[in-house]
């Protein structure tokens, strides 16, 4: 029984460990941010959805693009 627990802890550190974990964490870091710039703009929460589509829609390429340079 321990060992099943074991196992999963070690999965989930793996997991954490990954590119593409640490990218996802990332770009959801900029989507809050985003969320907290627009919310602060138009004087209500405008909800993550709603945050995630328009920073999808206007940023997320050149986030990528500045993200790509950065690492090379």
């Amino acid at each position: 029984m321990g060992n099943e627990s074991d196992q999963k802890r070690e999965a989930r550190a793996l997991l954490l460990n990954t590119t593409l974990y640490r990218e996802f964490q990332a770009e959801k870091e900029e989507i809050l941010k985003h969320k907290w710039i627009e919310s602060e703009k138009a004087g209500f929460d405008i909800g993550f959805e709603r945050a995630l589509v328009d920073w999808i829609t206007h940023h997320r390429a050149g986030w990528r693009r500045a993200r790509q340079q950065a690492t090379a």
